[in-house]
């Protein structure tokens, strides 16, 4: 049972205690990186993306397009921080394109 609490909080305060007491951290962590990848690389680069997972600290993307992976292979290192800037933490330390 989840302990109460005698004072008020916030309802993002009890998601947080929530999450972190049922250890959904790992969960959410691969939602996120699913929308920072359509947040950061837009729409265009989302059509020709078939998969996205992340499996500890790599994020493995599938694209259609061998001309696309090429070309996104050339700017991996930037590709990386900008994902970990739009998630809010370091979490991806390796992508690799498929």
């Amino acid at each position: 049972m989840a302990k109460r609490h005698a004072e008020n909080i916030s309802i993002g305060d009890a998601l947080k205690e929530f999450i972190g007491a049922n250890r959904l951290e790992k969960g959410l962590d691969k939602v996120n990186a699913k929308e920072a990848w359509d947040s950061v690389m837009g729409t265009a680069i989302s059509k020709y993306t078939t998969d996205i997972k992340l499996d500890r600290d790599t994020l493995y993307v599938q694209l259609s397009s061998s001309v696309l992976r090429e070309e996104l292979s050339y700017g991996k290192e930037k590709i990386i921080k900008l994902l970990n800037e739009e998630m809010g933490k370091e979490l991806i330390k390796k992508l690799v394109l498929r």
